[in-house]
C-alpha cells in the first residue's frame, strides 16, 4: 500500500512512518505544497531499484554504443517502423 502525506506530517510522524515502511512493506510518498518530492521505501525494494537502474543505464550505454554511427533522422526513422510494425500486430 502507498501513504501519501505531506513534508509537515512525516516530519511529525517519522517513527510511525519508518514502521509502517519496514514491517508492513508499505510505501510513503512525501508532498510538499501538493506536489510529490519523496518516497519513502522498505530498503531492500530501494536496493533492487538501484539495481534495475544500473542494468538500465548500462543497456542504454550499449544501445548508444551501437548506433553511435547512425544519423539521427535515419534512427528515429528505424525506431518509428519498429513501432509501427509492433502496433500493426495481431
Amino acid at each position: 500500500m502507498i501513504t501519501e502525506t505531506s513534508a509537515v506530517t512525516f516530519r511529525q510522524n517519522l517513527g510511525e512512518m519508518l514502521n509502517q515502511v519496514q514491517y508492513r512493506r508499505d510505501a510513503v510518498l512525501i508532498k510538499k505544497d501538493g506536489k510529490p518530492v519523496a518516497a519513502l521505501v522498505d530498503a531492500r525494494l530501494f536496493a533492487r531499484i538501484r539495481r534495475m537502474q544500473a542494468r538500465f543505464d548500462a543497456l542504454a550505454s550499449r544501445i548508444e554504443a551501437g548506433f553511435a554511427t547512425v544519423e539521427e533522422a535515419q534512427g528515429l526513422a528505424e525506431i518509428d517502423a519498429a513501432v509501427a510494425a509492433e502496433r500493426g500486430k495481431p
